[in-house]
This record gives C-alpha cells, structure tokens and sequence, in this order.
C-alpha cells in the first residue's frame, strides 16, 4: 500500500505516538476488506506503540473500517473505506493524536471543545479527490480526541453508495450529528464549535470589540489578504486581519501549477503555508467573521470603522480590502433550492457521488471544459451547455470534449430552471436562444462553471465600484476613499490570478503604510498636547528589513 518514501515518512511521524494505540478492523472478504487490513498492518509494523486487530463484532455497520483506539481509555477516532488520496494526512494526524500527540487547536478552542456538554456522534461523508474534506475530517476528529462526549467517523462514499443512496447525500462534506444534517461543505474547527457552543460567537464579539484600534486592517484572508498583513507586520505596526475563511478561493483550487517557484501544489497546502507565515507575525486573526459595513475616517488622520456581522465591530487607521470573490450564480429558479441537493461547483469534491449518473454542466470556459473532461470519466452522460454561440474554452480542451462518446455540446441555450422532485436535482430547462423554444434535460446533477463575482456587495456607496462590481483601484492600490486600499480577486486588476493577488497585497500594505506615515494623527477632543501629531509618533519604529527584490 505505501511506498518506500512514504513509508519512512510516516515511520518518523509515528515516533511522536507516545500512547499505545489499537488499529481496530471491521473486515469482510471484499478486496478492499483485504487492502485496508494490508494497510493497517503495515502501519502498526512501524512503531511499537502501534498494533492493529479484527474486530470480533460480526454486527459492524460499515465494512470496512476501522477505529483508533487509545489503549485503555474511551478516545477513539473512526474511518470507513480506505482514508488514502487527500485523507490520508487525516489518517496520520489522528493516529498522532490518538497516540497522545495534542491536536494543533488554540488553547481557547481546546478549552471550549472540553467543555462542550451533551453526546455529540458525528459521521462526515467524504470523497478521497475532495479538497474541502480533510479539514472537516480533522476537526471533527481533534474534537473527539479532546472530549469523550464527542465521537466521529469519517465515511468514504464512493465505498459505501448504498448509505449515501440512503442519507440522500449529494455533495461533499456532508456531517450529520446525532443523525441529522449539521452542516455541508468546508467547516473549520472553530465554525463547528460555534455551531455547537452559541456564547463562542458573543465571546469572541466582546473580546474584537475591546481591541485598540489597529494601523492596518485586512479585511479578507485570501493570498492577496495573507501578503498585505504580512508586509504591514513587518513595519512594526498594529496588524489584523478579518476572514470568513482563511485562503479563500485558493481552497477550492485542485492544482496550482503556476506560482512562480513552486512547480506543483494544491489549494489547500497553499492556504495552510499562508495562514502559516502570516502567524509568524504579530498579526491578530480574526477567524469566521464577515464584514458587513465600512465607514470611512471622517477626517484625514481619523479612524474608519468596519462592522461584522457578529455584532462587533473595528477601528484602524488604514484598511486593506481584500475580500476575493466567490462562484457567480445561474440565478434561475431551483437553483438555490437545490444547492448541495444536486447543483454543484466542485467536479473534483463532488464527482464522485455521481459515478453511473447523468448530469450537466454550465459554462463553455476553460472551467466548463475541464469540469465536463473530469465529470466523463465518472459519470454515465455529460451535457455541456454554453450561453454563447460558440465555445470559450481553449482548442486543446474542445478537442478533448469532442473525443469523448458520452458528452454532448449545447451552445446557443440559456439555462431557465432547475428541475427536482423536493429531495434532489431531476433535469434542468433551457432555452434555444437563436428560436425561443425550450428544452427539459433528464439529470440527476448539474455543475455550475460560469465564473466568478466579486464580494464586495457591502462596500457599495461607500467606495467606487466598476460596473462589474469591482473596487476601483489605481497603480499603488489606492481605492476613491483615503485611507482605504484593495487587493486581489476584488479589484480592478486585469489578471485574477493567485502569484498577482499576492504582488498586490504588498502593495497594498506599502501603501498604507506610506499613507500613516505622510498622514497627521487625529487626537481625541480632551487628550493632552497638540491637536495632530505625526503619524511616527503613533507607530512603532520600522523593523529593520533585508533589502528584497
């Protein structure tokens, strides 16, 4: 099962296993009953903290599967199917954190998990090719290690069809507690705690409403986000950033072959190593909050003033907009109904739940194509459907797609509606644009690739938008409003690329840093001594840099 490379990598973390630990195996005589068990003893030949063993329980719900267990106690953490591809860093975190290895939580996280009261089982259904899985999987499984109340199974459903037929599951991560439906799609650790734990939400509302204002804050945590708080901290001045998720739309990227120095990589390892870099920093992370307001400085040298939807809110002396954008919407009827019922965005997390189904996808771009290329390779029949009159995708892709039996084109046809019974997707409805006449497609799923908008909807009126609802920016970042700067997927800027976005957030928080300096600070009615004063008084004196190119 693992290669030489791999088996040594895993044979150096498994030293960090200081607990004894059972690798418990609910087995049959399938052959992936046969290549989990090769799997589970191989890794317990690796350490001897390590033993794996057959379950004895022939009345096993999921076969296979296995659950680690730590020796002697009640912590336990389970996978059903074979947690390789994109599961298998959930594997080897849990084996170390089952071993006695802490989870890498904050300690006000691990408190809040601890004390959570109640029975909380959870099961995740996943997909080996999901990118968004392995962070619900590894947070519900640091939750189960840190309290006993709380227990988890991560579920495989391209091993279990029957159960996913079953639990009507169409999109991936799907989590049910204490079997009903707690949540779809990526969740982070602290998200599900404050699902779970309401008075998160207020606690940490008080504890942002209570910070001194900042020099700079980031409102977004994409690589446009991650570069501007990283090159503000390293001027020495009072940095925070704001996200609803940290890495943005770089967590939804499959590969990323184009970042400059690194040949390959995906989305996710990118987000991590962002967020990574950034906490080297004296950077306040503000996880799961969403802006919903922004006031300006009434005056050059004031404070702007940005509102979360938590109920908190913030004051900075500059503000950074980097707030990325998210997959534009068909906006017809059924679409929103059906969301994660049938209409998808993701062909490499959710194809898989499709495998032998007929489904369609929107949009003739490159995206289109591609989605369209994977999806038919899985699925019994594919429907491309395009607005315009011909494709947008490069030659190479539509020579692809008109090599392949089981896929059609549609172009000219304009998407009205989504079909369904009131569980899932049915079929969808289109319209001949060159004649009127409307067609029904049979499907059971429909991928959406028409592109991206910009999310910036709560920054109209305040900062001038282009008719795209871009932030209009010019060459040093600056946006209409003093003081206000912008970055990234949001902006103006030609090009929505990752290796632009992060040039921008630097430039973006020179920027602003080159705005305190230049700028006189306004000092509250009643402080002693002068009216203004010089931004260098308020700022910590700048940390001495290396020359960079």
């Amino acid at each position: 099962m693992l290669d030489a490379n791999l088996t040594e990598q895993l044979k150096g973390h498994l030293t960090k296993v200081t607990r004894p630990i059972e690798l418990v195996a609910s087995l049959d005589d399938s052959p992936k009953s046969l290549e989990l068990w090769d799997l589970l003893t191989e890794i317990a030949a690796l350490s001897d903290n390590v033993a794996a063993v057959r379950d004895k329980d022939a009345g096993a719900q999921r076969r296979p599967s296995f659950s680690i267990n730590r020796v002697g106690t009640d912590v336990s953490v389970g996978f059903a199917g074979i947690p390789m591809g994109h599961e298998f860093t959930s594997l080897v975190l849990a084996l170390l954190q089952v071993g006695g290895h802490p989870p890498a939580v904050s300690e006000v996280t691990a408190e809040a998990i601890e004390q959570l009261e109640g029975e909380y089982h959870f099961v995740t259904y996943m997909s080996l090719s999901c990118q968004n899985c392995p962070d619900v999987v590894q947070a519900l499984n640091a939750m189960s290690v840190l309290n006993s109340n709380i227990s988890h199974v991560a579920v495989d459903g391209a091993v279990f069809p029957d159960e996913v037929e079953r639990q009507k599951v169409m999109a991936v991560p799907t989590v049910l507690l204490n079997g009903e439906t707690f949540g779809q799609g990526r969740m982070t650790v602290d998200e599900i705690v404050a699902k779970l734990d309401t008075g998160a939400v207020t606690r940490e509302a008080d504890r942002i409403d209570a910070l001194e204002p900042l020099d700079v804050l980031v409102v977004g945590g994409g690589p446009a986000g991650a570069s501007a708080s990283i090159y503000a901290a390293r001027k020495g001045i009072a940095t925070g950033v704001v996200a609803e998720r940290f890495g943005g739309q770089v967590l939804d990227t499959m590969s990323i072959e184009n970042l400059i120095s690194v040949p390959s990589t995906e989305g996710p390892k990118l987000a991590a190593a962002l967020e990574a870099h950034v906490a080297e920093y004296e950077v306040d992370v503000m996880h799961n909050q969403r802006a919903t307001r922004l006031t300006p400085a009434t005056e050059s040298g004031g404070l702007a003033t940005v509102e979360l939807a938590s109920g908190a809110t913030l004051q900075a002396r500059t503000v950074v907009l980097s707030t990325g954008a998210s997959w534009r919407l068909m906006g017809v009827p059924g679409e929103q109904e059906y969301r994660n019922r049938g209409v998808a965005f993701c062909p490499h997390c959710d194809g898989p739940l499709y495998k032998g189904k007929r489904v369609a996808v929107i949009g003739g771009g490159n995206s289109g194509a591609e989605a369209a290329i994977d999806l038919a390779g899985m699925v019994s029949e594919v429907t491309l459907i395009e607005f315009d009159d011909v494709l947008r995708a490069d030659e190479v892709l539509q020579a692809k797609l008109a090599s392949l039996a089981n896929l059609a084109v549609i172009t000219g046809a304009r998407t009205t509606e989504v079909l369904g019974d009131d569980t899932s997707v049915t079929g969808l409805n289109y319209e001949d644009r060159a004649t009127g006449e409307l067609h029904r497609v049979e499907l059971e799923g429909i991928f959406v690739q028409i592109g991206l908008v910009p999310n910036t909807g709560w920054l109209k009126g305040t900062v001038e938008l282009s008719p795209r609802g871009e932030v209009v920016i010019d060459d040093r970042n600056a946006t209409s409003v003093p003081g206000v700067f912008a970055a990234g997927d949001c902006t103006t800027v030609p090009y929505k690329q990752i290796v632009i976005a992060l040039g921008a957030g630097s430039t973006a928080a020179l920027s602003a840093f080159d705005h305190l300096i230049r700028t006189p600070l306004v000092v509250e009615s009643g402080s002693v001594g002068d009216d203004t004063r010089s931004a260098g008084a308020e700022v910590a004196e700048p940390v001495a840099e290396p020359v960079m190119a």
